[in-house]
């Protein structure tokens, strides 16, 4: 009888060591909690608690804790509970985000992206009403000075002499600028819109947009400075766009529909490879 006593003593030995060995395993594969096989990690913990005392972080762990496993327990009561419709739903979704990445990897690797300038032409003058702005575009140069700096009405005279066959007029100008001027700007090869040069000049949109209908030079002040404006080509508010500054536009209205169309061709291409290898069965009604 004292035998066997000794023995059940034993063995309950072996099975608390060995809770306390599982118990020690699961510390140390760093779970800080776990509910019906999903693992909560301490050191997610950590991350959360860096540079916390002592408080706060127990405080903070706390919170964490019980949101996770809210989020968890809520998640499996639903999904115990939920419909073959939602499981239809999430299927399309998984099967959605499945093509869009393959599409998206297909138009990369293998969709020409050039688009040649005929192309650009042709939809330009396709579409007349299309490429309509709606605000005005300049080309020009601005000059910024102090008020009273010297020689303004040379400046001013080089500025309305400016143009691109008076190289020394400009040399003029930007000589002028680097010694003068608080502000230089050239912009005689881009266009810039009145947004881009509101921040430049104290002046309203609608007083820049009637001024630029009527003048080539435009000039105001403030307290401390003079902003010189010469306006060299400009297409007014209204007025259909250049077509070097609708090209990036219609490029994009061209690679959309070249885009679609390749798409298309490569479902069909997929569907006619699974019809002669007989991957689609069709059976008689």
């Amino acid at each position: 009888m004292k035998g066997e006593k000794y023995i059940l003593i034993v063995i309950l030995a072996m099975l608390t060591t060995g809770c306390q060995w599982f118990d020690k395993r699961h510390q140390q594969a760093g779970a800080a909690a776990e509910i019906n096989g999903n693992y909560l990690y301490q050191a997610t913990l950590d991350s959360l608690t860096l540079g916390l005392s002592g408080e706060d972080s127990a405080r903070v762990a706390q919170q964490y804790i019980g949101q996770w496993a809210k989020d968890i327990l809520m998640y499996e009561h639903a999904k115990a509970r939920t419909d073959k419709q939602i499981d239809a739903q999430v299927e399309a979704y998984r099967r959605a985000l499945y093509v869009h990445a393959y599409e998206e990897h297909l138009v990369e690797r293998r969709m020409p992206k050039a688009v040649p300038d005929s192309a650009i032409q042709q939809l330009y003058d396709q579409m007349p009403d299309r490429f309509l702005l709606n605000e005005s575009l300049v080309k020009g140069a601005m000059v910024v000075v102090v008020n009273g700096a010297p020689n303004m009405q040379k400046l001013r005279k080089w500025m309305t002499e400016m143009s691109a066959q008076k190289s020394d007029v400009l040399d003029d100008i930007e000589k002028y600028a680097y010694r003068n001027a608080s502000g230089y700007e050239l912009f005689t090869d881009r266009w810039l819109t009145v947004s881009d040069l509101l921040p430049l000049m104290p002046i309203d949109r609608g007083e820049l947009e009637n001024r630029l209908k009527q003048n080539s030079m435009i000039e105001t002040t403030d307290s401390t400075r003079t902003y010189l404006l010469r306006v060299t080509d400009k297409c007014l508010r209204g007025d259909r766009m250049p077509i070097e500054y609708a090209r990036p536009e219609i490029e994009q209205i061209i690679l959309s529909g070249r885009r679609v169309e390749f798409l298309q061709k490569e479902r069909e291409r997929l569907y006619d490879e699974a019809v002669v290898s007989k991957k689609i069965q069709f059976y008689e009604r």
